[in-house]
Order: C-alpha cells, then sequence, then structure tokens
C-alpha cells in the first residue's frame, strides 16, 4: 500500500469512527447536502402541486409583528424609522423627501423558516456537520438559510383542533400519531412524500393577543412520535400555529423539543413556526399550493418570513 493510499484508508477510518462515536446520521443526499428534503422539489413536483389551484384565492401564513410579539427569550427586535440627511433644515436633496428604515434583531420571531443549522445536539447538526466546523459569529458557512431554495410544494393543514371538538387545543396538550392519521382520513388530505404539512391547535388565534405571556410560555403540539412519523413520509417542512411545533412543557421533560432533532438534524426536514392557520381551517381549504421564498441573508440560521398558500 502506499503513501497516499494509507492517509486515504486512515481518513476514511477516522470519518467512520467519528461518524459512529457521535452517532450522527448522514445525508442520504450525500456529504455535501446543505438542503436536506428541499432535494425533492423538482419542476415535475411543482407542476403537479400547482394543479391544486382552482379558485386562485391565496391565504397570508405569516402573523404580523412588531416589537411587543412574544418570542423565545431573549429574542427581540425594534424598528427605527429616519429622514437620511433631511434634518436641521437640511434641503431635500432633488427636492424628494423619504423614509428609511433601520431594523434591528432576532431572526426568529414571529413566523418563521428554521434552517438546517439551527438545532442540533452536543453541538452536531444535520448531515454530521459540526459546530466547530461551520458556526461563526459572523454567520453559518454552510446550512444557512440563503441556501434553501424555493419551497413550492403541496401543502396540508391539519385541523387538530376540529379533530378534538374544541376551538383550540389546551396548553401542554400533545396530539399522536393516531390523531394525526384520523385527520388525514377525516379530511381526505393523506400525507405525502414532498408535503408541506402543517398543523393547526387554534393556540395563537386563542392567545397570541389575548394572554402573550401565558401563549408564549406553553403550547400545545406534536408529540415525539410524530416528528418520526412524518420523517418516514418523506415530507419537506413541517408547520404549526404556535411558536414551538412540539409540545410545551416536552412530554419528556429533560429532553424537550424531539420534533426539532429529529426533523432538522436527522432528517433535514425544515420546521415553520406560528403559521397563520386559521382562515385554512375556516375556509376549508385543507389542500393547497404552498410557495416560500424566504430573504437571503448569507449565513443566516432561521427568517422571519410570509409563506403563501394557494388554493
Amino acid at each position: 500500500m502506499n503513501r497516499s493510499m494509507a492517509l486515504g484508508v486512515l481518513s476514511l477510518a477516522m470519518t467512520a469512527q467519528a461518524m459512529a462515536g457521535s452517532d450522527c446520521q448522514p445525508s442520504k443526499w450525500g456529504a455535501d447536502d446543505e438542503v436536506g428534503n428541499a432535494n425533492l422539489i423538482d419542476a415535475g413536483s411543482v407542476l403537479k402541486a400547482a394543479e391544486l389551484i382552482k379558485t386562485g384565492q391565496t391565504y397570508s401564513l405569516g402573523i404580523t409583528i412588531d416589537s411587543a410579539t412574544p418570542a423565545f427569550p431573549p429574542r427581540g427586535l425594534s424598528l427605527t424609522v429616519v429622514q437620511p440627511n433631511q434634518q436641521d433644515g437640511a434641503e431635500p436633496l432633488f427636492g424628494y423627501t423619504y423614509n428609511d428604515d433601520i431594523f434591528t434583531g432576532w431572526l426568529g420571531i414571529g413566523s418563521q423558516l428554521d434552517g438546517l443549522g439551527h438545532f442540533g445536539t452536543d453541538h452536531e447538526y444535520y448531515n454530521c456537520n459540526r459546530a466547530a466546523d461551520f458556526s461563526a459569529i459572523t454567520g453559518l458557512t454552510r446550512l444557512g438559510i440563503e441556501k434553501v431554495p424555493p419551497i413550492v410544494a403541496r401543502g396540508i393543514v391539519l385541523d387538530m383542533a376540529a379533530h378534538h371538538g374544541v376551538d383550540h387545543l389546551a396548553a401542554g396538550q400533545a396530539f399522536s400519531v393516531e390523531d394525526v392519521q384520523a385527520v388525514e382520513k377525516r379530511q381526505g388530505t393523506p400525507v405525502r412524500e414532498g408535503d408541506v404539512v402543517l398543523f393547526h391547535t387554534g393556540w395563537t388565534d386563542a392567545k397570541l393577543d389575548a394572554e402573550p405571556a401565558l401563549w408564549a410560555s406553553t403550547a400545545p403540539g406534536s408529540s415525539a412520535a410524530v416528528a418520526e412519523y412524518l420523517a418516514g413520509r418523506n415530507v419537506v417542512a413541517v408547520g404549526s400555529d404556535t411558536w414551538g411545533l412540539d409540545v410545551v412543557p416536552a412530554e419528556h421533560p429533560e429532553k424537550p423539543f424531539p420534533g426539532h432533532v429529529t426533523l432538522l438534524q436527522k432528517h433535514g426536514i425544515y420546521i415553520l413556526e406560528t403559521m397563520n392557520t386559521g382562515p385554512l381551517v375556516r375556509d376549508g381549504a385543507y389542500e393547497f399550493l404552498f410557495v416560500l421564498g424566504q430573504a437571503k441573508v448569507r449565513g443566516a440560521v432561521q427568517m422571519i418570513i410570509n409563506p403563501v398558500a394557494i388554493r
């Protein structure tokens, strides 16, 4: 065995040992993959999803946010509107006046997309990426939000509140795989490969404005088994009208947010939080074309979004 071959074998062995030691789950799309199940989206899948448009009605899935919007601590935002070079009697440029704005804040507030570099276990993230190798204070060098392609897919919303006969699920109430399957059947909206799956719990409609502190401190949500179930169905993204998707408090308090680990870290499935699902379920719009093109801030972990559903 020559020296270069020996070094190659040693490198492979060390990589395999590191992977085994960390129990990471390599991407099915290969070692260089940074976009996970967004790889499922292609021209054919988009054309198929576009066939769902029957009326042309659109739904804004993002909520309106401001400095008072509750968020996962210590997140917050501020907005300052300014008139550059127009103060103290300054002559307007060419006679024009204008406003500009300065946004200072976190990108994980309100309706948001969790990228694959957002959540990991012991500093390990999607596709066996170690934080020390890609997470810099100036931005991620891998798994950044700018890598996410346009997400255009069949979308479905599963009305978990209606399934339980209530306007909204209770704080800390988890729904199970059996609940999800029952709603799939009742609505006639089975989960399929490549889907964007949203859950309606009624939590944001009921509590965000009326009881913001309660809204932000607890939530109904999916059980750990639901995330595993949806990963097995090979979906592109999973979202909810709650701020964290997973049930809070967790079923096992020592391991909160298990769905984030399953979906983001292990399977490259995106998470959509605080989705405005109320109008969809009120109109019975359980199946639709889902469209998302997030702001492409290089190295960002997550992004404030306003996806659109079209039926």
